[in-house]
């Protein structure tokens, strides 16, 4: 009998204590009329959303809202009553600047309304030269659930620029820096410009922030601080590349590609590249680049281009270009450029009895052109996430020089000068799937319009940078389209593996089948190391001169130093 009674009251106090243990914490509240219940297990995070929750009403309006508490059984409920909303009746603004008036109209008549309009206030102000401006509501008179009230401002010191100051581990001249940052020394302070011109200098190709940018206010001055690290962005690139021997069936062809990129040099923006490639056994290409920024203290940048085209022994084609370019925003770059476009063949013999013209012909092209890029990926050298369009347009006269050693009346009914025009687009998008799982979509189109284009005229794609599978400049287009699709799995921050498919459409009149759907798929790794990046790609390609085979893969080896 003892043990039972013992037993019982066991289980009547674990009971109980199981039951205390179980106690529920409701909170009840109503929200654009419609009713909300949350339950907590937990006293203390109860509270905190209760205090939280009652902070978020009353500054709605409801100034003696309050929680009413309630317990019954194991259930503790705190339900809100809100009480009277208060409302603004009256509120002056004689000592408020017309100017902020006129830009920000009167304060509303609601409770919040006065409050957002004062920080609405504060930051035109520290827009306009006066960061340490004060506004605050001053002599509150409460009646009827009705509040009146004074706007007393003050403006503070009137904060211009000052010239910037460079920080850090970087060759950037401050003057530079101070060109690019868009901060002009003399104009009143604006955080929204300091917060442009971080995000500016943050996208930069040649370096980046580290930190937030420092202020230093002296003398109603403020002198901007910015401290960044030079990125490696200076490339040595070598790609190898290995073809069928189209002179020796059944041997390999070893094609080649030097790329070097100085860039920022002198700490100025100044760049120099020399590229170099190889096509074939007789065929070579040379490029020349050369940038200037903000060519003699002004906002043009100014650059200068020469190429070179070596095809066989059938022609030379020579490219002169002078681009001048304009920063028009963070993201947009406007260039115009003059371009002078020669070609000549380089050996007539053997063609003085032909009937008709060559595929190829001597002619000088003059054009004129703009360009525009708008550039809004994540990151200049790695980008993960944005996208980029460039787009480029010419025109201008083109005159065809008479071969003397062709027959002259081959030219006859050639009109010897014509009107020309091309144009050129490029969209890419980088998508960011999953940390380790990245996509990269890009298309290219173009086309050139003349009533007599010859094959050294047109366009010249394939390869590794355009429709990967064939060779260097493969294929001639008088008009052209290509899609790139890459899958990017990630096992390092700048390293990964890749498989690829690449779709194209092109047009070329001195083909027999004058359209060509060529299309291409492979894969490949780059690999970031402490060096340089190392990639390797294999590819397959299928034409209409070329079919689907192992025999006609590409592989192709890179190695790129940056320093």
């Amino acid at each position: 009998m003892k043990s039972r009674i013992l037993t019982v009251l066991l289980l009547l106090t674990f009971g109980q204590m199981l039951c205390l243990g179980q106690q529920v914490f409701r909170i009840s509240w109503a929200e654009s009329g419609e009713s909300k219940i949350k339950d907590y297990g937990n006293e203390v995070l109860a509270r905190h959303f209760s205090d939280s929750l009652a902070r978020a009403i009353q500054n709605q309006g409801f100034l003696e809202g309050s929680f009413a508490e309630t317990f019954r059984e194991d259930t503790l409920t705190l339900t809100w009553v809100s009480g009277e909303l208060f409302s603004w009746k009256d509120i002056n603004t004689e000592m408020m600047p017309v100017y902020y008036l006129r830009e920000l109209g009167q304060p509303g008549s609601e409770y919040p309304a006065p409050y957002l309009w004062i920080d609405e206030a504060l930051e035109l102000a520290e827009n306009s030269g006066f960061p340490f401006a004060e506004l605050k509501m001053d002599s509150l008179e409460i009646k009827d659930h009705s509040i009146s009230g004074v706007l007393n401002f003050s403006f503070g010191p009137r904060i211009t620029w000052d010239s910037l100051e460079v920080s850090g581990a970087s060759k950037t001249k401050p003057r530079y820096l101070q060109r690019i940052s868009g901060l002009v020394p003399g104009e009143l302070f604006s955080q929204k410009q300091l917060n442009k011109a971080a995000q500016t200098i943050r996208r930069s190709p040649y370096f980046t922030l580290v930190g937030a940018p420092e202020i230093s206010f002296q003398t109603q001055h403020a002198q901007p601080v910015f401290t960044i690290q030079d990125r490696r962005v200076n490339v040595f690139d070598g790609v190898v590349g290995l073809l069928p021997n189209e002179n020796k069936p059944g041997k390999m062809l070893i094609t080649g590609e030097v790329d070097l990129r100085l860039y920022h040099l002198g700490g100025k923006g100044r760049d120099f590249s020399v590229n170099w490639q190889r096509l074939n056994i007789q065929s070579q290409f040379l490029e020349i680049k050369a940038n200037e920024a903000f060519v003699f203290g002004s906002p043009l940048d100014f650059q200068f281009g020469f190429s070179l085209l070596k095809q066989d022994s059938n022609f030379v084609n020579r490219n002169f270009e002078l681009d001048f370019g304009y920063r028009i925003s963070d993201s947009g770059y406007l260039d115009f450029f003059t371009k002078r476009q020669a070609g000549d063949l380089i050996s007539s013999d053997g063609m003085g009895n032909s009937e008709v013209l060559p595929s190829a012909i001597d002619y000088r092209w003059n054009q004129y052109g703009i360009g525009i890029d708008w550039n809004k990926l994540d990151s200049p050298v790695n980008p993960r996430k944005g996208s980029r369009i460039q787009s480029r347009f010419s025109l201008g006269n083109k005159r065809i020089i008479q071969n003397t050693g062709l027959p002259e009346e081959l030219y006859t009914g050639l009109e010897e000068s014509s009107a020309q025009y091309q144009g050129w687009f490029s969209g890419e998008k980088h998508l960011y799937l999953r940390s380790a799982w990245g996509m990269w979509l890009r298309g290219v189109a173009g086309f050139m319009e003349n009533e007599n284009l010859f094959l050294n005229e047109l366009y010249r794609l394939g390869g590794l940078k355009s429709i990967r599978g064939f060779n260097e400049k493969n294929f001639y287009a008088r008009s052209f389209g290509y899609f790139n699709l890459e899958q990017r799995l990630f096992f390092d921050q700048n390293s990964f593996l890749v498989v690829f498919a690449d779709l194209g459409i092109i047009e070329n009149p001195y083909e027999v089948q004058k359209i060509d759907h060529p299309v291409s798929f492979g894969t490949g790794i780059n690999l970031d190391t402490d060096g340089g990046l190392f990639s390797f790609v294999f590819a397959l390609g299928k034409s209409n001169s070329q079919p689907l085979s192992f025999s006609y893969s590409r592989i192709h080896f890179g190695y790129l130093a940056r320093f």
